[in-house]
Parts: C-alpha cells; sequence; structure tokens
C-alpha cells in the first residue's frame, strides 16, 4: 500500500500501456501531470495528433501528492504581480489565473470527474495577530478587482474552523477543495476520450531535432513536429528533461485515522480548505472518507526528515484541535518548482519546443488554465493566447543551496516549535 493517501483512496481508475513502437504525431508531451494533460486534450480537440508519455503512471508527480486546494491566483498578491511584470502582462495573468478555479470546476462537471470537487472556499489563517495586514492587503487588492474575497475576523474564523488558535481569516468563495489524484485521472481519461494517445512506464531518455523532434523513451521513440516538457519539479528523473533548474521546495502530508462523524463535522463544518500566513506554512483539509489531512513543508522520503517532521504534526494537530483525538498515519511527500519572482515560465527550447514549469506550490488552477492556452497556442501559434510571455531561457543560481536551505529551516522549526 502506498503511503500516499490519495493514491490509496482513488475512485477514477485508469491504465495506459507503455510504448513499445515508433510513432508519428504533431505534438508530443512529457508529463502527466495537470499541466501536460490539460495541454495535450485541448490540442487534441483543435485536431492534432497527439500523445502524452509518463515515466511513472499519471498523476506521479506533484499532481497527485499535494494539498489539493484549488485557489485563484498565484501565491502573490495582484499589486505585487503587476509590478514583477507589468501593468498589460500582470493584469491579463491576474485576470486568467483569478478565473482558474471556473475551468477546474468546468472540467470536473463535463467529463464527470470523480474528484470529491466541493467548491466551498478556501480560508487564508492569520497565525499571529501581525500577519493580519497581509490578509487585509490581499483582501482590498482582490476586493478592487471585484472578487469575492473577505476578511474574517477571529469569531468568525474560529467557527469555520473548529478551532480558536487563529487571528483571522481571509475566505474566498471563487476556490474549493478536490481529490488532487483523482482529477488527474479524470484528465487523463478526458485526454484520452478527445483522441490523445497515452502512454505510462515510458521515461524520456533522449531528446534532439534535426527537421523535426525526436524523442528516444527506454521502449520506442516519438517523432514530433512540437514538443512540450511538463514535467515541473519532476524534470530530473532523466537527464533528458534535466533543461531549466529551480529551487525546490519539499511539502508533506500526514493523513489521519477516520474520525468519529461528530468530531469530523466539528472541523471545518463547511469542509473549507485552508492553510496558514507561517514562514513554514501548513495546512489541512478534509477527505470524502471521514478523515484529516495536514500538512507543511518539509521532506519525508528518508527517515530522518519523517521522524522530524511527521512528530512535529501530530503535536501540531492535537494544538490546533485540543478536544479531538486525532492521530496521524503515514506521510508522503512532493516538490515544488519555485522560480526567483514565484510566477511560472514558459520556456522556448527551440523551434517549437516548450517547456512550462515553476508554479511555486499554486498549481492546480494556473496549471489547468496554462495547459489549456497552450493546447490552442500550438495550434494557432498566436502568443496572444498565453498569458505569459514566452522566455527563451531560465536562469537561476545556487538553486540547491536554496533548496536546502529551505529543508533545514523546515527541520529546525519542526523540531523546535510545538514542544
Amino acid at each position: 500500500m502506498s503511503r500516499n493517501h490519495w493514491r490509496n483512496a482513488a475512485v477514477e481508475q485508469v491504465a495506459f500501456p507503455p510504448l513499445t513502437d515508433n510513432i508519428t504525431v504533431d505534438l508530443v508531451v512529457i508529463g502527466g501531470g495537470f499541466t501536460g494533460l490539460n495541454a495535450a486534450r485541448v490540442a487534441a480537440r483543435e485536431g492534432l495528433r497527439v500523445c502524452l508519455i509518463e515515466a511513472n503512471t499519471i498523476g506521479h508527480g506533484g499532481s497527485g501528492r499535494n494539498v489539493g486546494l484549488v485557489n485563484a491566483g498565484l501565491w502573490l498578491p495582484p499589486d505585487q504581480i503587476k509590478q514583477t511584470l507589468g501593468y498589460t502582462r500582470g493584469e491579463r495573468l491576474i485576470n486568467d489565473l483569478g478565473t482558474g478555479p471556473d475551468r477546474v470546476f468546468d472540467l470536473i462537471k463535463t467529463y464527470e470527474i470523480q474528484c470529491d470537487a466541493k467548491r466551498s472556499g478556501t480560508l487564508h489563517l492569520a497565525h499571529s495577530s501581525h500577519s493580519i495586514s497581509d490578509l487585509r492587503a490581499r483582501e482590498k487588492q482582490w476586493q478592487s478587482r471585484g472578487a469575492p474575497v473577505t476578511l474574517l475576523d477571529s469569531q468568525t474564523t474560529a467557527h469555520h474552523v473548529g478551532s480558536d488558535m487563529y487571528h483571522a481569516a481571509l475566505f474566498d468563495a471563487r476556490a474549493g477543495v478536490i481529490q488532487p489524484l483523482d482529477y488527474a485521472r479524470g484528465l487523463a481519461r478526458a485526454a484520452a476520450e478527445e483522441g490523445v494517445q497515452i502512454y505510462e512506464k515510458t521515461a524520456a531518455i533522449r531528446i534532439k531535432r534535426d527537421d523535426i523532434w525526436h524523442v528516444t523513451t527506454n521502449n520506442g521513440q516519438v517523432r514530433s513536429s512540437k514538443l512540450l516538457i511538463a514535467t515541473n519539479a519532476y524534470n530530473k528523473f532523466t537527464s533528458a528533461t534535466q533543461l531549466y533548474d529551480t529551487s525546490i521546495v519539499s511539502y508533506f502530508q500526514c493523513v489521519s485515522q477516520k474520525l468519529a462523524q461528530r468530531n469530523f463535522d466539528a472541523i471545518l463544518p463547511d469542509h473549507h480548505g485552508c492553510w496558514d500566513t507561517a514562514l513554514i506554512m501548513s495546512s489541512f483539509r478534509k477527505t470524502r472518507d471521514n478523515r484529516l489531512v495536514f500538512g507543511a513543508m518539509g521532506e519525508t522520503d528518508g527517515a530522518i526528515g519523517r521522524h522530524i517532521h511527521d512528530g512535529w504534526a501530530q503535536r501540531a494537530i492535537q494544538r490546533i484541535f485540543p478536544n479531538i483525538k486525532i492521530e496521524l498515519s503515514q506521510s508522503w511527500s512532493g516538490r515544488i518548482a519555485m522560480t526567483k519572482n514565484k510566477i511560472p515560465e514558459i520556456m522556448r527550447l527551440g523551434i517549437d519546443g516548450y517547456a512550462i514549469f515553476g508554479y511555486s506550490g499554486r498549481g492546480i488552477a494556473p496549471g489547468t488554465v496554462l495547459g489549456e492556452q497552450f493546447g490552442k497556442y500550438t495550434v494557432t501559434e498566436d502568443e496572444s493566447d498565453l498569458c505569459l510571455k514566452l522566455t527563451d531561457n531560465y536562469r537561476e543560481t545556487f538553486t540547491y543551496l536554496k533548496s536546502s536551505y529551505y529543508e533545514s529551516g523546515a527541520r529546525v522549526f519542526h523540531i523546535i516549535n510545538d514542544r
């Protein structure tokens, strides 16, 4: 049994064969996550011959490991996005990603994806009185754009969370929660229905271009006019996709035992998903089988990290809900690709080759939107279809040191905090 609860509890079941032949298509997509699957789906629907290859199984990477919060926008508040990209580009990105949850929930409805979707909003929780000012600024910026975002006082927050630990919360009615692996598998099913050839257990071993792209896999080859690498933080699985380098933040989650109905109902009674404002942030949400999923920054693939982070998680959840006995069991972790400005990148890889990466912890709605836009772009070749400007390269220094710093900081925090 997997340590990943989403894998153990998945309802959507899909299986695709490995590639064992040489094929020719118009677009080859590498990576079976939200971005790659939606790009492939749209391109195929528009009439292209499309294949998608995944080195492991659909949703193996961040798409099948994350919290499952379908949030609008990016981590950055709107004004900071405009400061970084300029007014015109910033406005386009804010508008397109602000309606990102609409696209996610529309796809879920259209293709009847069984991913426990609940569009009841999310809560950004103020872990200290000092963090309220940041939430208030975000509220003002989003409300000026007509978004249904509201700052809740401590009493109202306590009612919605089931805990009086938090000082305030920013409620976003546009957002919701899903079972992320089910959503990824549902997108794969949708892409296959639109004609995409999907191959699992098919790693890209070598990529080269002459007059066309050649992607050599472990047991076959794809010849394609166009190429999209959509492996995000998992681009180092093979040397062929190591064409960019970002800092990596690990994020782990633990799942609780099944809770008694009265205790389950007392926590997040309206089924909001939530995360806090702490520098070493944490999150929690409920599942359809009466469990609580609690997570935070940290990597738990190794024994030392698992001991530190899992132990902290058990102490932290009891501090939040002291009157409910919650026993956390297995944990799993995933990788977040952090760009230096916390904004995703669409990078050219030569003629008709591209990579999309760097969601910086906000991947469900943005990945869905950017995948859809790129799928259209492969047909129209009109850059106005994209809400991000194409770049020719991405350079970031000291990525290994930054990644190590993030994990070391999380370990120190989790060792000394809440004891």
